[in-house]
């Protein structure tokens, strides 16, 4: 039984008319939770009303509050999101909150070396030295590392993001983070396959997925390579479809299946995700649907 866990941000998504809770560890972790009836995520939160609506919603669900920090200095984070006529949304993410200082303790120390098989990061949460401290210490521990890049903004440094792909075993990029990859490690004229295959390669990653919105993704390991085409209908925003791929994508790692069936699953699934408002379901209604094609 695969025990994932998460560390990173939690945030709200703050659109003109509404707060969406959010941030890509929360969304992939709580899709993982409905999935697999598993998960833990490791955070903080400001000592605030947002904060205060974050442990709410998590026990609501059935997710452990064990490992969310609160912070009496700085507040809960957020994000204001912008929608393109796509429904492609840009951020502003605003600094100094309360996920830039997540703690490293005797708990998370002991959640990861003994109830963790496989631990999710990405890279906004290493953009202050605190976090990046945390989440780098917990590196090189016997468990399998998933890492969902998900650059945003300025908050990045060729530093982290290399240490960053050292570290997965298994890694999620969009095709824009292929082309900063090539550009900041590689230095080459940039080629998809040429580039992903480098990253393989050079990072011996085991499992590479690179995104492309409305034109799917592929996947790539050392020897073979799975092109998925996907087709979007009724989209309200796109918001968290990567961190739904995500979810699908580290659990189809971790039990092995085929490429095939890892990629048509996790594009299946951030397509359901795309017809609604916000990153996170309010019914569970796509979990089931998704769940009886994963046992199949």
């Amino acid at each position: 039984m695969e025990r994932i866990t998460a560390i990173g941000e939690i945030l709200f998504d703050i659109y003109p008319e509404t707060k969406n809770l959010g941030g890509a560890p929360l969304n992939f972790l709580y899709h993982v939770h409905k999935l697999t009836g598993q998960g833990n995520i490791i955070s903080r939160v400001g000592n605030d009303i947002l904060g205060d609506k974050v442990i709410e919603f998590l026990k609501s669900g059935g997710m452990s509050t064990n490992f969310i920090q609160v912070d009496h200095l700085h507040p809960t984070g957020v994000a204001n999101v912008k929608l393109n006529k796509n429904k492609v949304p840009t951020f502003r993410i605003d600094e100094n909150r309360a996920y830039d200082f997540i703690e490293i303790t005797d708990k998370v120390n002991q959640l990861i070396n003994k109830k963790t098989s496989c631990l999710y990061f990405g890279s906004l949460a290493q953009r202050n030295k605190v976090t990046r401290d945390t989440i780098q210490s917990l590196f090189g521990k016997k468990v399998k590392y998933f890492c969902d890049l998900n650059i945003r903004q300025k908050f990045y440094t060729k530093e982290t993001i290399s240490k960053s792909l050292l570290n997965a075993d298994a890694l999620k990029i969009n095709l824009d983070e292929l082309k900063l990859i090539n550009k900041l490690l590689f230095g080459d004229r940039f080629t998809f396959e040429k580039a992903a295959n480098k990253v393989i390669e050079k990072f011996e990653i085991e499992l590479l997925a690179v995104t492309q919105g409305k034109d799917g993704s592929t996947l790539f390991t050392k020897n073979e390579t799975d092109e998925h085409k996907t087709t979007l209908s009724d989209i309200v925003d796109t918001l968290g479809a990567g961190d739904a791929f995500a979810a699908v994508f580290c659990i189809g790692y971790l039990r092995k299946w085929g490429l095939s069936k890892i990629n048509k699953l996790a594009n299946d699934f951030a397509s359901e995700i795309c017809k609604i408002r916000g990153a996170i379901p309010k019914t569970d209604k796509v979990y089931s649907k998704i769940k009886l094609k994963m046992n199949d």
